[in-house]
């Protein structure tokens, strides 16, 4: 099995990389990707966590704004794949989206202060000063403080885009993202564009145009995913000759989805490792 998307206590999922890659080999995965938003931090854990018989893809989830095809921008996150963490301009760049998501999350933290016992100083404190602080770390403060049961209760509720509460953060724009994950020798993927459920999304020729920009593939297998949407990403990976891949996007207790509930086949990632040249996979 082969899951390309996961996350762990170093952005806003629930479990440690060692947790993250146990939990993954307990499951029966084979490749596991960890792929944090805005940071590599997690990779060298996942790396002394994984065991012989597992494979290890280093990677990351930025934070992207796109055109949207109807002549507007949507939020939208891309997967890098196995570039060079090291490169200064990724290493800028991430930088800058995790300072921005502090500054988010300390907004947010103060407009539902207003109205419910949680304390944005207190919660940032508790962040390590480079994690990619999100909406999730409010979501636990909430859940902490008996005003939700749980972190999607908390999104549905309080954190949705559309809420009171909301304040939006710096994004990288997506073509500016490919490159600089193209340009430090890794493959870009875009993650779940069609998740209805997240808000607006793109259109196919917003897909199609990107991959004349160096987009290489399309996350289609994935648990937002209907069937139908999942059949037109098809088409347009088919027709523009892009990678399609599937993911789970597991952050553990944050979210019901399972680690592996939807995979990658093998073709597929080979291929994606295939046009890497930042860093191997460590099997």
């Amino acid at each position: 099995m082969i899951d390309l998307h996961t996350h762990s206590t170093v952005s806003d999922g629930t479990e440690t990389p060692t947790e993250l890659v146990a939990t993954a080999r307990a499951a029966g995965v084979t490749v596991l990707a960890l792929t944090d938003h805005d940071t590599t931090a997690g990779w060298d854990e996942a790396a002394a966590a994984y065991s012989p018989g597992m494979t290890l893809v280093r990677g990351a989830e930025f934070s992207t704004e796109s055109p949207d095809g109807r002549g507007g921008t949507v939020t939208a996150h891309l997967l890098g794949y196995l570039f060079d963490p090291a490169a200064p301009e990724i290493v800028a760049e991430q930088e800058r989206l995790r300072a921005s998501r502090r500054d988010r999350l300390r907004e947010m933290g103060e407009r539902i202060a207003a109205d419910h016992p949680i304390d944005a100083d207190e919660l940032l404190a508790r962040l390590p000063p480079d994690s990619p602080a999100g909406r999730p770390h409010i979501g636990q403060a909430l859940v902490a403080a008996g005003v939700v049961g749980s972190v999607t209760e908390a999104f549905e509720h309080l954190l949705r885009k559309d809420g009171p509460y909301y304040v939006e953060k710096y994004n990288t724009p997506i073509a500016t993202a490919i490159a600089l994950i193209d340009a430090a020798g890794g493959v870009a993927v875009f993650a779940h564009p069609f998740a209805r459920k997240k808000g607006p999304i793109v259109e196919a020729s917003v897909l199609a145009d990107l991959a004349g920009r160096g987009l290489a593939g399309i996350e289609v297998d994935h648990p937002d995913h209907a069937a139908d949407d999942r059949a037109t990403l098809r088409d347009v990976a088919a027709a523009h000759g892009l990678l399609t891949t599937g993911s789970s996007d597991y952050h553990g207790t944050n979210k019901t989805t399972e680690i592996a509930a939807e995979t990658t086949v093998r073709e597929q990632y080979d291929a994606l490792v295939a046009r890497a040249t930042g860093v191997e996979v460590l099997a």
